[in-house]
């Protein structure tokens, strides 16, 4: 259910006070819970209040799903696809009228579609979202990671491109409000929040319209839908998320909030105009799959315990590091919700603002209005502010801790400058976890030994592990990431050598003297644990 709706029905109710219902959203934002969640943690009602709550709201009537038999005839009335879509459950036909439970029952569009694509009248009555889930499931089956089956269940809706009658909507804004299109997106994006996957893209090219996913840093391609498909889909993403579906020469940025499948997310968008229209790609920020807990990255516990102690320090710079998408921002919010005391003022700057961190003043850089990082960064300074967080410094793009400290140097920071403020420097990676359940191990060969700079004799006991494929990882072998961690602790014998400006080898050599452990040895001991397979840490180190 969309969070905000409930509470603003609490409120008008009298069930809540505002600044109970602003508490019980935070909760739920902050820690990935669902509002029923929220409201019986904080004491407000048990799970049985909050649905007769809402029932009473909306003036509908509450059933309890485990005294009630749905017939088989009740359920196909309704196609597997439109019930995953709207996450809505056929409960018993009365006079022609079909009753249904809605996941969501507070959204109008729901009932208005399902009497368009069924063409009988509809009365929506409320059940706790789990029962409906699960009879979802056993009725009409799981949900399924191909696009031919969310081509297929499009089908089931009804003509691809008919249009609704009577919208009052010309051209584009009229195929991206289109019933079949919006099922469509709908679909795209409930499927890929099924997936697991952190961006969807929506290529289209000359013969074709390409949709792409990209689960665990790598994407999949989905069964490609009609090219004619392109304009509206589109056009229907740009209306999501506010954008002027009539501007298509210029690059444009937008936000979509969206409750997909139970789950309140974040989609972040962008699109560039391309010779055969526009190229969109939405990341998505979810979240429930999101632990900002810095004991619960994986960190080796030398790393973990080396940047509590750092981000406790009074004064001085610690710096992550890593290519796009290697979970810098993770570490980051992770390091601030550690720190985040009723004492202590923290401040960041972030292009975008990708979470919202309660009790941290979060601000979003907008190069085009001359709101950059160092405008924001001077405005921090008379802020009071006790830690600054940087999201992004554009030219210090290094995929090692040592290169950081160069690269800084090469951007005109004095060496002193460097040495005496610098406190550690994280290099890090996300590498593709084996899925536990097809974990293989096997004996590498000459050649892959070689490759890690390894021999028989240094193996001993070690195993190595790879995913055969299956049904949990849809074949791939892999599922879920990890990190892997290279720890530059910056004491007196690296302050001297970048007083000297060292080159960046001369520096990553005497950090290993010191003890540093590299990306590729930390790689290793990922693939001596199982995590990960030697494919990945060669690709990544």
């Amino acid at each position: 259910m969309n969070s905000q709706q409930v509470l603003d029905l609490f409120v008008d109710q009298n069930v809540l006070q505002k600044t109970q219902a602003d508490d019980v959203l935070t909760e739920a934002q902050q820690n990935g819970k669902t509002i029923v969640q929220a409201m019986v943690d904080g004491g407000f009602m048990d799970e049985a209040g909050f649905y007769h709550t809402v029932a009473d709201g909306i003036g509908a009537e509450f059933i309890d799903l485990n005294d009630r038999e749905i017939g088989p005839e009740i359920v196909k009335i309704v196609p597997a696809g439109l019930a995953r879509l709207h996450r809505a459950l056929p409960v018993e036909l009365v006079d022609g009228t079909l009753r249904v439970a809605l996941a969501d029952p507070l959204e109008p569009r729901t009932a208005e579609d399902l009497r368009f694509a069924l063409g009988r009248d509809i009365d929506v009555v409320v059940a706790p979202v789990e029962q409906i889930e699960d009879r979802i499931r056993i009725f009409y089956g799981s949900d399924t990671s191909s696009m031919e089956e969310v081509l297929k269940q499009l089908g089931e809706v009804g003509e691809l491109m008919q249009l609704r009658e009577g919208d009052g909507a010309t051209g584009a804004e009229a195929e991206a409000n289109a019933t079949p299109i919006i099922r469509f997106v709908d679909l795209i994006l409930y499927q890929a929040i099924q997936d697991r996957a952190s961006d969807i893209h929506f290529e289209p090219f000359e013969n074709e319209f390409k949709i792409r996913y990209r689960v665990d840093g790598a994407l999949y391609e989905m069964a490609p839908p009609p090219r004619h498909l392109a304009p509206p889909v589109i056009s229907r993403v740009k209306v999501m998320a506010s954008m002027n579906i009539a501007e298509r020469r210029l690059p444009q940025d937008g936000r979509i909030q969206k409750n997909i499948a139970g789950r309140s997310v974040d989609l972040r968008v962008s699109t560039l105009p391309t010779q055969f229209g526009e190229s969109v790609v939405l990341r998505v920020l979810d979240r429930t799959t999101v632990n900002l807990d810095l004991e619960m990255l994986g960190m080796p516990k030398y790393v973990g315990d080396y940047i509590l102690e750092v981000i406790e320090r009074p004064n001085g710079i610690f710096i992550v590091t890593g290519p796009t998408g290697s979970g810098k921002t993770t570490t980051l919010y992770s390091c601030l919700r550690k720190i985040n005391t009723l004492d202590s003022k923290l401040l960041t700057a972030e292009e975008p603002v990708e979470y919202d961190l309660e009790g941290i003043i979060q601000v979003p850089v907008n190069e085009n209005i001359g709101l950059t990082f160092a405008r924001v960064l001077r405005a921090f300074l008379r802020q009071d502010p006790d830690r600054i967080m940087v999201g992004e410094t554009r030219d210090l793009e290094t995929n090692d801790a040592p290169g950081a400290i160069t690269r800084l140097i090469d951007m005109g920071v004095e060496p002193f400058l460097v040495s005496s403020t610098l406190e550690a420097v994280l290099g890090q990676r996300l590498l593709r976890s084996i899925c536990p359940n097809c974990r293989t191990n096997y004996e590498p060969n000459a050649n892959t030994l070689d490759q890690l700079g390894l021999s028989r004799r240094d193996l001993g006991e070690k195993k190595f592990y790879y995913g055969k494929g299956c049904d949990a990882c849809n074949q791939t072998g892999y599922r879920g990431r990890k990190g892997i961690y290279e720890l530059m602790r910056i004491t007196d014998p690296l302050r001297e050598l970048i007083n000297e400006r060292a080159p960046t080898v001369t520096l990553k050599q005497k950090a290993i003297e010191l003890g540093m452990i590299t990306l590729r040895q930390d790689g290793l001991r990922s693939v001596f644990d199982g995590n990960t397979t030697v494919e990945e840490v060669l690709k990544y180190t």
